[in-house]
């Protein structure tokens, strides 16, 4: 992923009604919600969700689609997933404190993680990246 997608989704997760949004919409899947019951269920005004729902949407963390009457809007999870990856990219293999990171590179598989390392200058591996 590049560098300015995940500074565009960052940036638009950072402002409270968004990350709402969002988190919401994560929590309802790949069905999503039609844009009546997100305002319904975050007590925002139908101009103000609009607003908030282009910025999600400009950013990539969304997606619109039309059913019938209604439009509605589920996450992207595959750009969701992205960011956290970018995010995370090195911590398995380059933490100054591993444990930081164990949840994190615990639920590689063994696999991903041999695939995914990196052999220094000398052609030692560096150790596992996370394999999110």
């Amino acid at each position: 992923m590049e560098k300015k997608d995940v500074l565009a989704g960052l940036a638009a997760l950072a402002q409270e009604t968004r990350l709402d949004i969002f988190r919401l919409l994560v929590e309802a899947g790949p069905e999503g919600r039609s844009a009546g019951a997100i305002a319904e269920a975050l007590a925002v005004a139908p101009a103000t969700l609009s607003f908030h729902l282009s910025n999600l949407t400009h950013a990539g963390l969304i997606v619109q689609r039309r059913e019938s009457r209604s439009l509605i809007y589920s996450a992207d999870f595959g750009r969701m997933t992205g960011i956290v990856g970018f995010l995370s990219e090195n911590c398995c293999g380059r933490s100054a404190n591993p444990a930081a990171c164990a949840p994190l590179c615990a639920s590689v598989p063994e696999a991903a993680n041999t695939e995914n390392q990196e052999e220094t200058s000398n052609g030692a591996s560096a150790g596992p990246r996370c394999g999110c």
